[in-house]
């Protein structure tokens, strides 16, 4: 008898970790609930311990995620380096993930980055990666790596709404979400 492999792993991560990381990592496990990936989050300044922030909670909820039970936590090396994925929210947290763990360099991305790849990332070189979302996971770094010079430049940084109106968290969610989604979709083709 085999022991199935480990979970894959995508770790989210922004400053705080009580707003734009949290959302991506419970929207995230929403969509992939019941397959072979874990989503966690982190904050390179987590406010350890602290719940989600108040005005994201009825966006990720109205989403169908699940906010219960959240709890900050500052980012490490052993995180990062047990990650298969990082989403970084900025390109500034891109940078302190990879100075942290330099060998994570080939697997993380700002989200949006990401999101902008996808399209470039053949569909069947993907399936063709693995059989479940997991394995797929795992083998998307290098696909979409693959994918930049396709892909070009483009905007890469999630507005941190920290502190700031309802009408940012808005905007904030509304820039993360579809990107989140993409990649579900992705892994889940």
């Amino acid at each position: 008898m085999t022991t199935p492999p480990d979970p894959a792993l995508v770790v989210a991560v922004c400053t705080g970790n009580i707003c734009r990381s949290p959302a991506v990592e419970r929207l995230l496990a929403a969509r992939l609930a019941g397959t072979d990936v874990v989503v966690a989050s982190a904050g390179t300044h987590a406010v350890v311990g602290h719940p989600v922030s108040a005005p994201m909670v009825p966006l990720l909820t109205g989403a169908g995620a699940d906010v219960d039970g959240f709890a900050a936590q500052q980012l490490d090396a052993g995180l990062v380096a047990r990650a298969d994925l990082v989403l970084a929210l900025t390109r500034g947290h891109r940078s302190a993930v990879v100075q942290l763990a330099p060998a994570a360099v080939r697997r993380t991305f700002t989200l949006l980055e990401l999101a902008r790849l996808l399209p470039h990332v053949d569909p069947a070189a993907l399936r063709d990666a693995g059989a479940t979302p997991g394995e797929r996971l795992r083998a998307l770094p290098a696909l979409a790596a693959a994918a930049r010079p396709a892909a070009g430049a483009g905007v890469d940084d999630v507005e941190d709404p920290i502190g700031r109106g309802d009408d940012v968290y808005r905007a904030s969610f509304a820039s993360l979400a579809p990107a989140v989604d993409a990649l579900a979709t992705a892994l889940l083709r």
